[in-house]
């Protein structure tokens, strides 16, 4: 089972704090903004007398408010096409659990979302990474490439859209591509689309579950964790028109028993959040990513994509080994009591050698400490002993 590349370095951060150093937390998407009210509300006053299992699939008058929920981005599904999971990451090992067989494979655009390897490895299926580079600003690769990787053992292609942790938007036109190949090869395609509310610049988000002649190929994978500041809470979703495929997944479910209740219960008064919660949360990830990726490139050899979507954005460094430097900006440097905490390129890659030179890093912290994280980022590179 791979480390996390996201929280490996996390006894370095603790032992600076320690010493009484202040850790900027640029490496994880664990957002500092409010949890709707709506839904704090709704577990604070919650009538329960009893905290009983749910049903395997969810609450279904969560399900129900989530379908309208999807009803409404013209994602036309219904609620027993839907799968309440503890959070996106059970979604996830669920279906590549429930799509795959062992030693089949999965193709996946690289860089990806890092647990997206653990969960492969747990399944036991072979995860075929398709290269993307900062070069091109992390676009789809092209589609003979991607198609020139699939084999007879190759049962899916999954995608991150917005991606995490490029930033990615994957376009309509991407989508049908990928679509074509999916239909072509009778492949599963899966679309983690946790981030949909984030998209930047006028871009829109379009889902694999609009496209027609899917019904049988296409996951959608979703979360409350970003789009309502409430990772805590667990609570995820599968969805999928193919009855076969919800059918084998209500399996798994069956063998965890249920979803958290007061996670359920925070979702379902959360979707009932007034535009205006929306409307601020989407416009101060627009401030916070401008500040982040305009700074980022400010710094002498630094470069970085201005992200699509989702809040997050992987950068070059002029750097030896990010992973080292990653270690080394906690171990052993501070700028006026600071320093900074990053997510290493590499563990984002599958492919040997690829994102030594990159880190991930995540726009969730407020706009002054990111000014201020920028500064410890700048001060450390002049001084790194393996600057390149």
């Amino acid at each position: 089972m791979p480390p996390s590349p996201i929280r490996k370095l996390a006894p370095f951060a603790e032992a600076a704090k320690s010493k009484g150093i202040k850790v900027y937390h640029l490496n994880i998407g664990n957002p500092d903004l409010p949890t709707p009210l709506i839904g704090m509300e709704a577990v604070r006053h919650n009538q329960l007398s009893t905290v009983e299992y749910s049903h395997s699939m969810g609450i279904e008058s969560l399900r129900r408010r989530w379908a309208q929920y999807y009803q409404e981005k013209n994602i036309m599904v219904d609620h027993s096409q839907i799968m309440i999971t503890n959070g996106g990451s059970e979604a996830i090992s669920m279906t590549m659990m429930a799509c795959l067989n062992h030693y089949e494979d999965v193709l996946v655009p690289e860089p990806f979302y890092a647990n997206y390897y653990g969960f492969s490895t747990v399944a036991g299926i072979v995860f075929k990474p398709v290269k993307s580079d900062i070069e091109h600003d992390f676009a789809m690769p092209p589609v003979e490439e991607l198609e020139s990787l699939i084999t007879p053992g190759t049962k899916a292609i999954m995608i991150c859209n917005p991606n995490n942790p490029t930033g990615y938007l994957y376009s309509r036109s991407d989508l049908e591509k990928l679509a074509e190949i999916a239909l072509r090869h009778d492949l599963f395609l899966i679309s983690d689309e946790v981030y949909r509310e984030f998209c930047y610049d006028g871009n829109e988000h379009y889902s694999i579950m609009q496209i027609a002649g899917l019904e049988n190929h296409a996951v959608l994978i979703d979360s409350m964790s970003k789009r309502f500041s409430a990772c805590g809470i667990r609570v995820g979703a599968l969805v999928t028109r193919n009855k076969e495929l919800m059918a084998t997944v209500l399996k798994f479910a069956q063998s965890r028993l249920s979803p958290p209740s007061f996670g359920q219960i925070l979702a379902e008064a959360a979707l009932d959040s007034p535009p205006e919660y929306y409307e601020g949360i989407y416009t101060e990830y627009i401030e916070r990513r401008n500040t982040l990726v305009n700074g980022l490139n400010h710094i002498p050899g630094v470069y970085s994509p201005m992200p699509k979507g989702a809040f997050y954005t992987m950068a070059k460094l002029p750097v030896d080994n990010t992973e080292k430097f990653a270690q080394w900006i906690l171990s052993d440097f501070q700028y006026q009591n600071q320093t900074v905490m990053l997510a290493p390129g590499s563990g984002f890659y599958a492919t040997p050698g690829l994102g030594k030179d990159e880190v991930r890093l995540a726009y969730v912290i407020n706009k002054t400490d990111i000014e201020r994280a920028l500064e410890c980022l700048e001060r450390a590179l002049e001084v790194y002993p393996g600057r390149k």
